[in-house]
């Protein structure tokens, strides 16, 4: 479970943070003895007696002061390394995932952001509400022991104020919860609403977008008008309770001193040890730190929920990379039986929904097939382990991400860095050099500041794979925004390229190179094989349109 990692984790700063509190507690609790101590020689003119007791007075005082500012200094920096540790343990396990989300991806980003903060918050919040316990608790002994009749005063007010405290963490922790859910569905559309920014200006209605964005606005501002009520009511109820407790402690306290049954200096030192007593404001603001907390790391909890990948510890014989499926169910695809020999290269055709993109991603193993198996050169994928599996699988996307920080680096990005020289040879393979010399700072641009077309961030993708060679490269439509004459010298270089290649086709000219054509129909594998053969078919031909040229 997140919270008890998170605890365990900070279980060092978290100790030294309680001790410090309790240290600053016990100096907090031994000054009113002596300031009472103090008072009681200075009225019994015996000022010389009374010098050490106001020394142990400031001394006290000072001491408070400075473990408070070092108390300060390590629950800053635990909070802030608390905060990492989460952000990396939540963020692998979504690495891990993959496309397996609970959640969507603007809502993850709310979880991974402020959320982490706040669950970042709960190993101190614990330390801080144990040692913010010390001070009534102890004030409440140290007040039994100076007179132990107004202690129970302050016994007496204690039930009402626990109901108070127990109705306050109830009501924290359910607008809390509201909050952070609407914080978190506004982020998500606003997610979607910065990767549709075209779509939306093409539109010509942005203000529509932006209601449909702002639409949960009004829940947000309830719930959080709601954890304020709550918040402001708990303080007006303790604003009445306890300052009423203060006086009748003050109350009794002067009985006693008049009944001369206490002293001056005891009761100066009864009515702070009530002060401390039923001063609890710093235990309510922790318990409402570590419920939202608490709640945040539930939100975070709840992304832990995705199954992840799971690899094992075999390794791949020396072939050429052939692919096999048997009985394959996965998304469209329906008991897909089939065999990519090693060393071939072989397009994917079929209409859309086919299942060409299922195809492919459970062939190198970025999703699991929900029955059947699939085994490269022999070996089924599960059982390899991560590291072989991707150094002998390599994929091109059709709307590749730009990772890597500068252009060269994208091309670089993977497991093992290619150098230099790989990196421009990958670049005119993919037919990328050209361009990318023509920017500022050639293949040490920044990503950002180097717009792309469609068809040119694709080739960026086509080198990052052709940069690492593999056994087995999957193409996942990673050619359909290159123009014809740049898709034909890209065709070339994978065809004299090492290793098997798995090319999902939508143009029949790419079909037409590959050694074998998989034609899937409505899942299932109808027919393998050569382009111009399956061209007699009037069926397949429609897979491409009307026109064919090349057929």
């Amino acid at each position: 479970m997140l919270l008890r990692e998170t605890v365990r984790q900070s279980a060092g700063p978290g100790t030294l943070i309680l001790l410090l509190s309790c240290a600053s507690a016990g100096a907090g609790l031994a000054l009113p003895a002596a300031l009472g101590r103090s008072l009681d020689l200075v009225l019994a003119g015996r000022q010389s007696e009374a010098g050490p007791w106001i020394t142990l007075c400031v001394v006290l005082t000072v001491l408070a002061v400075l473990i408070g500012a070092y108390e300060s200094a390590v629950t800053a920096t635990a909070t802030a390394r608390s905060a990492a540790w989460i952000r990396r343990r939540v963020l692998g396990h979504v690495l891990d995932a993959g496309t397996q989300q609970a959640c969507s991806e603007g809502e993850l980003v709310a979880r991974l952001t402020g959320n982490a903060v706040q669950a970042a918050t709960v190993p101190v919040s614990i330390a801080g509400t144990l040692a913010a316990v010390v001070t009534p608790v102890g004030g409440l002994v140290a007040l039994a022991l100076t007179d132990w009749w107004t202690a129970l005063v302050v016994l007496a007010g204690m039930p009402l104020f626990a109901l108070l405290l127990k109705v306050f963490v109830r009501g924290s922790g359910a607008s809390s919860a509201g909050y952070l859910h609407t914080q978190g569905e506004i982020a998500g559309r606003l997610l979607e609403a910065v990767r549709g920014a075209r779509t939306i200006a093409a539109a010509g209605h942005p203000e529509r977008d932006a209601e449909r964005i702002l639409a949960p606005l009004p829940e947000l501002s309830r719930q959080g008008h709601r954890m304020w009520e709550v918040l402001g009511r708990s303080t007006a109820q303790a604003a009445i309770l306890l300052p009423l407790l203060q006086l009748a402690v003050l109350a009794v306290a002067g009985l006693r001193v008049a009944h001369g049954d206490l002293s001056v200096g005891g009761l100066l030192a009864a009515w702070r040890y009530a002060a401390l007593a039923t001063g609890t404001g710093a235990l309510v603001g922790m318990v409402n730190t570590l419920t939202r907390g608490r709640t945040a790391t539930a939100r975070l909890q709840d992304v832990l929920t995705a199954p992840t990948v799971t690899y094992g510890s075999s390794e791949l014989p020396s072939a050429e990379g052939e692919l096999t499926l048997r009985g394959v169910v996965h998304g469209p695809l329906r008991g897909v039986d089939l065999t990519v020999p090693g060393g071939s290269v072989v397009a994917v055709v079929g209409r859309s929904g086919s299942g060409k993109s299922a195809l492919a991603a459970v062939a190198g193993r970025l999703a699991d097939p929900e029955s059947g198996t699939v085994a490269l050169d022999g070996v089924p994928l599960p059982s390899l382990a991560r590291a072989e599996l991707r150094r002998a699988v390599g994929y091109a996307f059709a709307r590749p991400v730009l990772l890597g920080g500068t252009v060269g680096g994208t091309i670089a990005y993977g497991a093992e860095e290619p150098g230099e020289a790989a990196v421009r040879a990958a670049a005119r393979a993919a037919c990328a050099d050209d361009f990318i010399r023509t920017m500022p700072d050639g293949y040490a641009t920044p990503c950002a500041s180097a717009p792309l077309s469609g068809g040119e961030a694709q080739r960026l993708g086509l080198a990052r794979a052709f940069a690492h060679p593999r056994r087995l490269l999957i193409l996942d439509d990673a050619t359909s925004s290159l123009d014809s004459a740049t898709e034909l010298k890209v065709s070339r270089a994978l065809l004299h390229g090492a290793g098997t290649h798995l090319i999902i086709a939508l143009r029949a000219s790419t079909a037409a190179r590959a050694d074998l054509v998989v034609w899937l129909e409505e899942g299932r594998v109808r027919a393998v094989a050569p382009h111009q053969q399956l061209c007699r078919l009037a069926d397949y031909r429609a897979v491409f349109g009307e026109v064919d040229t090349s057929c």
